[in-house]
């Protein structure tokens, strides 16, 4: 995957609804009416903008060849019309995760946490995409965006819920969990 900005913009326009803002650890995020997301570089910030957090997609991380390629079969695209129900997630990790070896951040995420493997029982019905934010200065390390139909919307607290009870979960410091939604384009 090809290196590419993200941008989302919290303020008073936008596509996609905030439909609650909700911090699961630490801090939370000021309110905001709508979540714009800008691919690529930003000019300038559009006046009305609340919070912006700005991310990287990059190279698949912390997977093997089989899972990656899974992924790839399984995985459907975002944007799909019937998919009005979004999540933005922005995750920070706790210094100790940092601090751990790339095959011990492994072994929690996978080996022990079954990240990858759990996420893999949702698709496709949940689309998702990874961002990148630490190496930006940004305040969180993580910006997961995810973006599912209404009638997937319990599979998709059922993915979170299993996420959240994992030892790969004890290393976040901080957690938002932003729901949106927009009006269906049929």
């Amino acid at each position: 995957m090809p290196t590419a900005l993200t941008t989302y913009l919290a303020g008073s326009t936008g596509p996609w609804r905030v439909d609650s803002i909700t911090p699961v650890v630490g801090e939370g995020l000021p309110v905001a009416a709508w979540i714009d997301i800008v691919e690529g570089p930003l000019g300038q910030q559009p006046s009305g903008t609340v919070w912006a957090l700005r991310g990287l997609t990059s190279n698949i991380r912390y997977t093997t060849r089989a899972e990656v390629d899974t992924l790839a079969e399984r995985q459907e695209g975002l944007g799909r019309p019937r998919c009005t129900r979004a999540a933005l997630i922005p995750i920070r990790k706790a210094g100790s995760w940092w601090s751990l070896a790339q095959d011990e951040r492994r072994d929690l995420l996978e080996e022990q946490s079954h990240h990858i493997s759990v996420g893999l029982e949702y698709l496709p019905a949940v689309a998702r995409r990874l961002h990148h934010s630490r190496d930006l200065g940004e305040p969180f390390d993580f910006l997961t965006w995810f973006e599912y139909a209404p009638e997937d919307s319990a599979r998709f607290d059922d993915l979170l819920g299993r996420l959240r009870g994992t030892a790969e979960w004890s290393y976040v410091d901080r957690e938002v969990d932003v729901r949106l939604s927009r009006d269906d384009q049929d």
